[in-house]
């Protein structure tokens, strides 16, 4: 195990928004120093590095594309060098576009699946190799795998595929002590989510779920801090935080 004397150090991919926000800010609330990545918007992840810092926590920022494997191996030196060591990494980074899958652009197919395969694939790498013992990698997956709504298609096969890569990862680190999961949030009211959707389509999907009502990205992040922290006993799962939309 880490040192007990000394926070626990958490780095989150896409940090700088959205549930990735929320991630950053509950895990400091929780006594983890934090790296906030972000990919192109510096300004957000500073802001909330300041936030933090200012409020008695630590926190530096990092960028980088998370499926440039050079980015991200300068991105974990940056951590390792501020705070000793990582011991928990959160992959909330991902990009969706929706459409049928008769009309959707291939370029834009390869593009999503670049981010969320790829850039999956790359960051769990990274942090296979060089997590601290006691350590926790914990993915994002989508509720939609369940759910199957249309014009998902694309964007449900590269989440499908985050959770291989998760599920298999956790019985490769067998011995390492260091826990892989994935959380498959429902719908929640992010930028991401909300962005080209009309009012009726989002009151549709909230009285879809059994609490009828959008999840918020603190929901989410209750979720993730509780894999990063307490749940040692949960490995290899994939944790529908969804309101029992399915």
């Amino acid at each position: 195990m880490s040192d007990t004397t000394s926070p626990r150090v958490a780095l989150v991919t896409g940090g700088s928004g959205g549930i990735g926000h929320a991630v950053v800010e509950r895990l400091a609330r929780d006594g983890f120093a934090v790296a906030v990545h972000y990919a192109g918007n510096k300004d957000k992840a500073d802001d909330l590095v300041e936030a933090i810092t200012a409020d008695g926590g630590r926190a530096i920022a990092v960028g980088g594309d998370v499926a440039d494997e050079q980015d991200m191996a300068a991105a974990f030196d940056a951590v390792e060098a501020a705070f000793g060591g990582i011991d928990v990494l959160v992959n909330t980074a991902g990009m969706m576009r929706l459409g049928p899958l008769v009309e959707l652009d291939l370029d834009l197919l390869d593009r999503m699946h670049r981010t969320n395969i790829r850039g999956t694939f790359v960051v769990d790498q990274l942090a296979a190799r060089r997590l601290r013992s006691g350590g926790a990698i914990i993915n994002f997956s989508t509720s939609v795998t369940r759910a199957q709504f249309p014009n998902y298609g694309a964007y449900v096969a590269s989440k499908a595929a985050v959770e291989a890569i998760t599920l298999i990862l956790a019985r490769e680190l067998r011995g390492r002590d260091i826990t892989v999961n994935a959380v498959a949030p429902g719908p929640t009211a992010t930028p991401l989510f909300l962005d080209g959707k009309d009012e009726a389509t989002i009151d549709h999907l909230a009285k879809a779920v059994p609490l009828e009502r959008l999840g918020r990205p603190e929901d989410i992040a209750e979720s993730v801090a509780f894999l990063a922290g307490p749940a040692r006993w949960v490995n290899g799962q994939v944790l529908f935080t969804n309101g029992g939309l399915a």
